[in-house]
This record gives C-alpha cells, sequence and structure tokens, in this order.
C-alpha cells in the first residue's frame, strides 16, 4: 500500500540502529505500538522472539491480525477464486462510494464498488456461519482492504477522490491474497489507544511511529475502515466521512504531554522515536523528554521521498527528507 509515513524503504536502517543499541535481538520482544500498515512489525516478526502491534485504526488491526498474527497455513486460494468469480452487488460502498451511488462520490468504479460489495458480504457470511475461522476471516479482509486500494480512485490517500477516473481505478478489481510469513505463534495484535495499551504490556524494544503532524488517519483511511467495519452509518460531507479517532498526536497544544506520558509509562529497555523534520515536536523537544528517562542518542537517514505538486495535484517532484530515530536507553525499575 501507498501509505502515509511508510517506513518500508528505512526498515534496513531501523534495524541496523536497533542493532547498535541492542545487540543480538532474536531472543527480545519487539512493540511496534503505532504499527499503521504493519511494515516495521512484519519486518522484525522474523528476527525476534515476539512482536506486539497495535494501532487505533481498525484497517490496520485487520492488516496486522493478518500479517502479525497468523502463523499457520491457511488454505483459501478456493476461497479466493470463489471470490473473484462473484457478481457485484449494488451494497454499501456503491451506493455512497462510486458515481452511480446517489451520492456521486467517487472513490471506486460503479463496477469495482459493486465487487467490493459482494466480496465484503460473502466474507462476513462466511464467517458467521463458521464456515471460516478467524485466521482466514482476517486473511481474506485484509487480501481485500489491499486489493480495494489499488483500484481506489484517489491521489494515494482518501481525503478526496478524483473527479476523474484515473487509469488505474478504471481496471477491475482482482482480490490477490494477502500472504504473510510464518514465524512463532507468541505474537499478538492490539486495537487500542497506546498511551492506555503501554501500561497493560512489557518487553525489550518499544518501536513508536506515531503521526508526525495534522494529518488524522482515521480520516486520510476512512474508506478503508469503512470497508473493514462493513456497518451502516450515514457518509458525511463531500468525501462521505465516518467518525474517526482524533489523535493528540496530531494537536500542538497536546502531541508534547501525550509524548512524555507514552514515555514515563513504558516498560521497555530500549524505545526508538521515528520522527522527521517536518514533525509538530522539535529534535530538542523529544531529546528534552527522553532524556528525562535514561541515555539518549539520536541517529538520522536522509532520503528521498515524492510530494504532489500543489499547483497541478498530478506532477511529483522529488524532496530530501530528514528521518530522525530517537534513542533512549532506560533504567526499568523493579
Amino acid at each position: 500500500m501507498n501509505y502515509i509515513g511508510s517506513k518500508l524503504k528505512l526498515s534496513s536502517f531501523i534495524e541496523e540502529s536497533i542493532r547498535n543499541s541492542v545487540g543480538d535481538i532474536e531472543d527480545k520482544i519487539f512493540c511496534d505500538i503505532f504499527a499503521g500498515s504493519g511494515v516495521v512489525g512484519r519486518h522484525f516478526k522474523r528476527l525476534t522472539k515476539q512482536v506486539i502491534s497495535n494501532d487505533i485504526e481498525y484497517y490496520s488491526y485487520v492488516l496486522n491480525k493478518n500479517y502479525i498474527e497468523n502463523n499457520s497455513l491457511v488454505e483459501t486460494a478456493h476461497l479466493i477464486e470463489e471470490l473473484n468469480s462473484l457478481h457485484g452487488i449494488e451494497g454499501f460502498i456503491y451506493t455512497h462510494y462510486s458515481i452511480g451511488g446517489h451520492g456521486d462520490r467517487r472513490y471506486f468504479s460503479d463496477h469495482n464498488a459493486q465487487k467490493i460489495d459482494a466480496i465484503r458480504v460473502k466474507i462476513e457470511e462466511w464467517y458467521e456461519s463458521h464456515y471460516i475461522n478467524d485466521n482466514i476471516y482476517y486473511h481474506l479482509l485484509a487480501s481485500l482492504i489491499e486489493s480495494a486500494d489499488k483500484v481506489a480512485n484517489t491521489a494515494s490517500v482518501y481525503g478526496a477522490y478524483l473527479k476523474h477516473l484515473k487509469k488505474s481505478a478504471q481496471k477491475d478489481l482482482l482480490l490477490k491474497e494477502a500472504h504473510f510469513n510464518i514465524s512463532g505463534d507468541k505474537h499478538k495484535v492490539y486495537r487500542e489507544d497506546a498511551n492506555t495499551l503501554i501500561s497493560k504490556i512489557s518487553g525489550d524494544i518499544l518501536y513508536m511511529d506515531p503521526p508526525y503532524n495534522q494529518r488524522q488517519y482515521g480520516a486520510n483511511y476512512h474508506m478503508l475502515n469503512t470497508i473493514a467495519l462493513y456497518d451502516r452509518f450515514t457518509p458525511q460531507g463531500k468525501t462521505g466521512l465516518r467518525e474517526y479517532t482524533r489523535s493528540d498526536y496530531c494537536k500542538k497544544s497536546k502531541v508534547y504531554e501525550s509524548f512524555e506520558e507514552l514515555i514515563a509509562s513504558a516498560n521497555f529497555e530500549y524505545i526508538f522515536l521515528s520522527y522527521n523534520n517536518e514533525g509538530l515536536m522539535s529534535c530538542s523537544e523529544v531529546e528534552e523528554i527522553m532524556g528525562r528517562y535514561g541515555e539518549y542518542s539520536l541517529a538520522t537517514t536522509s532520503y528521498q521521498r515524492f510530494k504532489a505538486d500543489k499547483s497541478t495535484n498530478r506532477n511529483h517532484k522529488a524532496t530530501s527528507t530528514v528521518e530522525y530515530l530517537h534513542i533512549l536507553k532506560r533504567e526499568i525499575s523493579t
């Protein structure tokens, strides 16, 4: 998935920095407490003893239930084939988020919206009738989320849709399996506020990748939550928003206090914070907070990412961004 703040390209840098601080990590418990699409947790799933994954957004919970918590073979090729053969229906996604629906929203082509509806309804029917278990349920849902994202008529996020169907959105939806790695059986996935969960868990390595700025993930990925939850609500406004969690980490007035609360409550010896030079907290503010709780250090790397040119909303240009990995080795009270 094309995901805001994805650490896919930075995973090697993160691993190297963690190994430099921690040493061997094979017997360590690793927590990814702002998991998002789960790429960091997936990277460390094969390297550590246990991964704890958490995110407040339901689409993230579904993805990580599949990628992190699933650890046994699932035979789903025949199910995927059956789902791909379904005829579309005029369900919730078609009605509210396609051109043909009464809302005239253009997140998906009519055909793809109807196909999403048919697949989502069938997955739920199978689950409620106990034809499929939890592992397969989340595997199929994750597969649908990622496959639908590939044909979405957006500029990578769902804060708005494009006026005309782009080429990728004109392609027919094809459900593809969200394959996961098998590694141990102790991994755990949560869907809680990070500052609430932190007092309930413990481990060796805490990795934090909170929102950097005022972009709310619940708004930018509301469509994925709607597909995953497939509940009934009244979509609001031109873009069909649902109610969503507003993170304190996206608020200048709250982020400093929330961050320190999380650090103070963390029962982990090593804490790593990914942040960049566009964040609400400055580098010195992060250092000030983390330095109160132990030995602080910093690793940095520069990388190229692409930003849309606002003048055209289509062209893209490369921009250099500095990624900071703030490191804290703290004493654990006994």
